[in-house]
């Protein structure tokens, strides 16, 4: 890690920590000798352990979160696809962070913790981005609907808590059933035929 500045090792130590380690259990001592740095060089980057970890959640969601910024510019697209391949970069970042970072042995409620985490996150730096999506949709009249802000938060909320499946696990088939729901409802709220943005099924 020596090659690396001080913010990254932090969060690299972090990370590896969280892969045989609950969150709970980790104490800044701890990061800091696995950063291989003092205790005190850790309080000059991050107030506490709960920022280091929301640090690491960001650069986690970094190319996703700069994908989807990128998406909400190209009006030449449709929205609706944009929105699914906007979330599906989220999802597959978040597949692979909580895949890696977070071992067996971590029980229920640190993993409903985690994942309330993420959730938290995903909503509040992309709601604004896919609200902007939808309102380029109702001004090229592919979307119908008055509340752009409030249907992007509904679709990021169901698809992260049924898609990570990590609150109250489902079978794949409640889950795929659970989200042909959403794009029925989507359908109808937004003024498209049924059946019209059933490719969603496929994020």
């Amino acid at each position: 890690m020596q090659n690396k500045n001080k913010h990254d090792r932090i969060l690299d130590a972090l990370q590896m920590l969280l892969r045989t380690r609950s969150l709970q259990t980790i104490s800044v001592s701890e990061i800091a000798q696995a950063a291989e740095i003092g205790k005190g060089s850790i309080y000059y980057y991050f107030p506490s352990k709960d920022a280091i970890f929301e640090a690491l959640i960001e650069r986690s969601y970094e190319e996703p979160l700069k994908t989807a910024k990128e998406l909400a510019s190209q009006s030449s697209i449709s929205p609706f696809t944009r929105m699914a391949m906007i979330f599906q970069a989220c999802r597959n970042s978040s597949s692979e962070f909580l895949k890696s970072e977070t071992n067996t042995a971590v029980d229920a409620p640190e993993k409903a913790f985690l994942h309330q985490r993420y959730v938290s996150h995903i909503v509040l730096e992309l709601k604004p981005v896919l609200a902007e999506i939808i309102r380029q949709g109702i001004r090229q009249g592919e979307i119908h609907f008055d509340r752009p802000e409030a249907l992007a938060e509904i679709v990021l909320i169901v698809l992260t808590v049924k898609l990570d499946n990590s609150i109250v696990e489902t079978s794949r088939e409640e889950v795929r059933d659970t989200i042909a729901g959403l794009i029925s409802l989507l359908e109808k709220g937004t003024e498209n035929p049924p059946g019209s943005l059933n490719f969603l099924m496929a994020i």
